[in-house]
């Protein structure tokens, strides 16, 4: 009897890997669905924090990346994401181990489909696994065969919405709010690129649809950190 317990025990805490207590779901009700989206407040440097600075999060939070949540051929609980290398396919815990809070958490919150689009996960799904291996989309652009992040999100659920999309484009941005030029970590990039910024050009991000009213934040591993300012970023180089 004792031995099951303990596998019991071990069990349940595989399955709420990273949990932590908040507000939105208790730690033991959480488990983390198919379909699920998480978001995270990345730390890789200037280019994430040009994207912070650029987008706006659930409840104002710097959310650079999203990815997809899926099961693997094993039943394990995988994570679907265009990253630099390209669309590729990562275990959860790889995901989340990226970038931790004060506390050691994982910066990561989780959006949840709403009823209405719930039938659409499977094919999403499936659409998300045949662009494995795809080129990461380095220019931001919504009509070539690469993807950046959010793109794939978008285009995924697109698909299996009978090529409607349940996510909005909107014009993009590189500007800095406070002086309306751009900023200098984007100046660079696509300089970099030999390509000129593509401001006002349709696209979209893990902040925009961290926001989206088709999707419900419901969970946090740990805590992203909230937007600032770039004269304040600059002050913490």
């Amino acid at each position: 009897m004792a031995k099951g317990l303990i596998i019991l025990f071990v069990a349940a805490n595989l399955l709420t890997v990273g949990c932590k207590q908040t507000s939105f779901m208790k730690c033991n009700d959480f488990k983390l669905q198919p379909g699920d989206l998480l978001f995270r407040d990345s730390d890789c440097g200037p280019l994430c924090d040009a994207i912070e600075q650029v987008t706006t999060g659930f409840e104002g939070t710097n959310l650079s990346h999203v990815g997809i949540a899926a099961k693997d051929t094993d039943g394990n609980i995988v994570v679907i994401e265009a990253a630099s290398s390209g669309v590729r396919v990562v275990e959860l815990q790889s995901f989340l181990n990226r970038s931790a809070d004060a506390q050691g958490k994982p910066k990561v919150i989780v959006g949840r489909l709403k009823k209405p689009y719930n039938q659409l996960i499977p094919a999403a799904l499936k659409e998300a696994f045949n662009l494995k291996g795809k080129p990461y989309d380095k220019v931001f652009a919504v009509d070539n065969d690469a993807y950046y992040c959010s793109e794939l999100i978008y285009e995924i659920f697109k698909q299996a919405n009978n090529n409607n999309p349940v996510f909005a484009l909107q014009p993009m941005t590189f500007k800095d709010t406070d002086t309306g030029k751009t900023l200098p970590a984007w100046e660079n990039y696509f300089s970099q690129l030999g390509v000129s910024v593509p401001e006002g050009r349709p696209g979209i991000n893990p902040g925009g649809i961290s926001r989206s009213q088709a999707l419900a934040i419901i969970y946090k591993y740990g805590n992203p950190s909230k937007k600032t300012t770039w004269s304040e970023m600059k002050n913490y180089e």
